[in-house]
């Protein structure tokens, strides 16, 4: 990106942050469902992306209930950034009426018997939502990562803008990240991983909806080396202005097998609960970028 468009980019969000939060909500919800159609019709990069990542989710459908996907998707997105620029300002009330999640007691349990609970999610409705109402609404602070961006003034926004809503905010480049996971793990906290694409070289391979991907092996590596709880979340919209989710069942550690092996393992059985809820819902499903290895540039490493 040159640095024209690096500035560009760091000012349009920026605006988004600093005036969409100032909307009446009906007229934000409108500017997003507005932004999204454009984008669709335009069937640009991501758009396309978006829409071929779909067919692997809903191989049978047809190419009208694909696009009828990936415009319901586009809308999906945005409702996504429309909450999250209008986020710092909600109330706690306003945040605990936004997100219905089930079986929080999975992780109110882990908690309170004094382990470490690590959250993967994949890239569904409102992560973001999510980690302000474990924040506001249990009470709860936790670590995540974010994945270095440029501009750098860019990822600055990201990080003060998290860190806002109660989340501690690590780099996922540097390499430290790992190690303070472990001790807040160690010492009873909570981490919350998006973690349905890997942006290393040191992903597992799962099989996802028939077919290879890669996925990151943090949150198995950290349950093993830590005895945190591994709990998989699964997010979505229904046609109410209240965001769904679902606390899993923990991803136990195998008994038996060497690191790798477990780490597998631990591995695939979070893969199966991301696919079972972007199945249920895969117009929320946020995946605008390559994520299966068959398309995926060699030359360019995993996260091209």
């Amino acid at each position: 990106m040159s640095a024209l468009g690096e500035r560009l980019t760091d000012t349009l969000y920026g605006l988004g942050w600093g005036a969409v939060k100032k909307l009446p909500e009906p007229v934000a919800a409108g500017l997003g469902r507005r932004i999204a159609d454009t984008a669709w019709k335009r069937r640009g990069k991501g758009v396309l992306r978006l829409e071929a990542n779909l067919a692997r989710v809903v191989p049978d459908a047809s190419p009208e209930r694909l696009a009828q996907l990936s415009r319901a998707g586009m809308r999906s997105y945005m409702r996504y950034w429309m909450e999250s620029f209008r986020l710092p300002a909600w109330s706690a009330e306003r945040v605990g009426e936004s997100f219905d999640p089930k079986d929080v007691h999975h992780l109110t349990d882990g908690l309170a018997a004094g382990k470490g609970v690590v959250l993967a999610l994949p890239h569904l409705a409102n992560w973001d939502l999510a980690g302000v109402w474990v924040t506001r609404s249990l009470g709860v602070p936790f670590t995540t990562v974010a994945e270095r961006l440029k501009p750098e003034s860019l990822y600055d926004r990201f990080v003060a803008y998290r860190e806002s809503l109660g989340m501690e905010v690590l780099p996922h480049t540097g390499g430290s990240a790992f190690g303070t996971l472990a001790r807040r793990l160690r010492a009873g906290g909570l981490v919350c991983l998006v973690a349905d694409r890997d942006l290393s070289a040191s992903g597992v391979e799962v099989t996802f909806f028939g077919e290879t991907a890669r996925m990151p092996a943090g949150p198995a590596m950290l349950a093993q080396q830590t005895g945190a709880l591994l709990l998989p979340v699964t997010l979505w919209y229904d046609e109410t202005s209240t965001m769904r989710g679902r606390v899993h069942p923990p991803v136990d550690v195998p008994a038996t097998g060497t690191r790798a092996e477990r780490t597998s393992a631990m591995t695939q059985a979070l893969a199966d609960a991301f696919a079972t809820g972007i199945a249920d819902h895969p117009e929320d499903w946020h995946m605008l970028q390559r994520l299966w290895l068959a398309d995926l540039d060699p030359a360019k490493g995993p996260g091209a």
